[in-house]
């Protein structure tokens, strides 16, 4: 039987096997929300605070309740370039878990939503990749069904995340407390891929100068921090209200070296919109505390001239 987390009590019967081979199947274990280590859980919704029914005439937040998709998996994974489109993969582990089932009549509308997270490093490049999926079609009209068949520009100012660090040290609070929810289409670029049965967003954290900043930070102290990250499409009219959760995952002390290794076609840098190029995230012997810190002010430093200027 799968393990329902607490806001999620609906049964799946046709999608049990597959659900249940895409959670507990990944290179990071299915653990405890609340003792759980290098691996992965379901934190309920309440833990997140967004926009509620009448956010713009009170401004006022609400406990976010339940997600708009269940939880379905997650896959640490290693590469030598850049992974993409994970779930066009054919040796995607979740697409292949749904295949299966839908070969035996089984789950036939069913739709997976993933986010994968792409990690620069020196040597190699990671990704993490959350996973949530539906029994049912995506209702038509709604914030989420817009999002989906909607274009870049609409998707890149709407795709939001909300975190929360559980547990680590007070410098890693202290940075990403700053960016506790973020329009991450603003922020970095994010490729959109869509198939038949699924929707994929890869969020390149080697687009921003700060956001590896931060990141090289974090990894200083990763098998010490727990996080919780939530996604949503921002509500920006009243008929868009209450904001929804799509999924929410909590990371628990992941270890580098837990990471599965697949395939990849390397390449050069992938040129971005803005004439950049990514960047690696290039660890050295100044890959100190102090040193990352010093980055992240500068860049702060940097970027509130240019506001400025352009003000």
């Amino acid at each position: 039987m799968i393990t329902i987390p607490q806001n999620h009590q609906r049964k799946f019967p046709d999608a049990e096997d597959w659900i249940s081979e895409s959670i507990n199947g990944g290179s990071l274990r299915h653990v405890d929300l609340q003792t759980g280590t290098n691996g992965w859980a379901s934190p309920p919704g309440d833990l997140f605070s967004i926009r509620s029914k009448n956010y713009f005439t009170k401004r006022q937040k609400s406990p976010a309740g339940d997600y708009l998709l269940f939880p379905a998996g997650m896959d640490w994974l290693k590469s030598t370039s850049k992974l993409e489109n994970v779930l066009a993969r054919e040796d995607n582990r979740v697409s292949l878990s749904l295949l299966r089932a839908q070969a035996e009549g089984k789950s036939l509308k069913s739709f997976i939503f993933a986010v994968n997270l792409q990690i620069p490093s020196n040597i190699d490049q990671y990704s993490a990749v959350f996973y949530f999926a539906t029994e049912d079609p995506i209702p038509t009209g709604s914030l989420l069904h817009r999002f989906i068949h909607e274009d870049d520009t609409f998707r890149n100012e709407r795709f939001k995340i909300v975190n929360r660090i559980v547990n680590g040290p007070w410098i890693v609070k202290k940075t990403v407390g700053n960016y506790s929810a973020c329009l991450l289409g603003k922020a970095l670029a994010c490729s959109y891929h869509k198939g038949t049965n699924y929707f994929e967003i890869d969020v390149d954290i080697g687009s921003s100068a700060l956001a590896c900043a931060i990141l090289r930070l974090t990894l200083l102290y990763v098998n010490s921090v727990t996080i919780d990250m939530g996604f949503l499409v921002e509500a920006v009219t009243e008929d868009e209200l209450p904001e929804r959760l799509i999924g929410a995952v909590r990371v628990s002390q992941i270890e580098m070296e837990a990471a599965a290794v697949v395939e990849s076609v390397t390449g050069p840098p992938r040129p971005l919109e803005n004439g950049k190029v990514d960047q690696l995230l290039k660890s050295s012997n100044d890959d100190s505390e102090e040193k990352i810190c010093d980055t992240i002010n500068e860049i702060l430093r940097i970027e509130d001239s240019a506001n400025v200027i352009k003000a």
